[in-house]
């Protein structure tokens, strides 16, 4: 029942047990008017009176408490909605990430089997069998990219002058935005020289360099410049998604030469 409906309708009856209380009244100023025939008469009338009262106190004293219940049943109400939205988010979330895994993971395989077709095609055995052995062992030690998204108790915590107008779908799209971010870096790491054009090695020797730094040791990460959307931008929203985000221990943040870099963390 909706809660306007339902203070309505205890309104309605409150006021029909007033409307009673005041015809008894008027019952017992009638009595005083016009007087009984016998004592027990009158004695059994004001019993009775009293009786009629006593209960609808009672009513009017279960009326408030439902009355005064109704606030927090709206409020459960709201907290369980939200926890709705919340995890449907999350399965989405999820459903996305997990469609993009099985994408890389199809591609990584055909990857490892052309070479062995093109073996077999030009019976050339140098350094085919080499090549595809490199990418597992870089993705076994790196694994995929954490997804690690807030939750709107962990929104709702913050001041109002850091959460300003972000909303918990848009951080956690920008969750999504860093793992792509970092898994494009990964896979450049860990993809030999001649699958790369020129710019794409000089890029993938750069990003090397920085994943041998203990700090970035061993974990995803991203550059400032990777960002370019389609939900992380570098504008104001942007870069109040990324001070929520290092805030609440998503991301850890360091400086490499002239590059400001951005680490994935992953939950305690």
């Amino acid at each position: 029942m909706d809660v306007k409906k339902a203070g309505s309708s205890l309104d309605s009856l409150i006021s029909s047990f007033n409307t009673r209380i005041a015809d008894l009244q008027e019952l017992v100023i009638a009595r005083n008017m016009y007087p009984v025939s016998t004592v027990a008469d009158l004695s059994a009338i004001d019993a009775a009176v009293k009786a009629v009262e006593l209960q609808v106190q009672a009513i009017k004293s279960r009326v408030r408490e439902e009355t005064e219940a109704i606030p927090k049943a709206k409020k459960l109400i709201d907290a369980s909605l939200r926890q709705q939205k919340i995890l449907q988010n999350m399965s989405s979330y999820a459903s996305s990430s997990l469609s993009q895994t099985m994408s890389m993971l199809d591609l990584n395989t055909t990857k490892t089997l052309l070479p062995e077709s093109s073996k077999q095609q030009s019976n050339s055995v140098s350094f085919k069998p080499e090549e595809p052995a490199a990418l597992p062992k870089e993705k076994k030690g790196r694994g995929s990219p954490p997804l690690w998204y807030i939750t709107s108790d962990e929104l709702d915590s913050l001041s109002s002058y850091m959460r300003g107008r972000l909303t918990l779908e848009k951080v956690n799209a920008a969750v999504n935005d860093m793992a792509t971010y970092a898994e494009a870096n990964a896979h450049l790491i860990s993809a030999p020289k001649k699958k790369l054009a020129g710019n794409l090695w000089e890029r993938a020797l750069e990003l090397r360099d920085i994943a041998t730094v203990e700090a970035v040791k061993g974990k995803h990460f991203f550059l400032e410049n990777d960002v370019k959307g389609p939900s992380l931008k570098l504008d104001n929203t942007g870069k109040a998604i990324l001070t929520v985000l290092r805030h609440l221990g998503r991301i850890s943040e360091t400086r490499i030469g002239h590059h400001r870099v951005i680490i994935l963390l992953k939950p305690q």
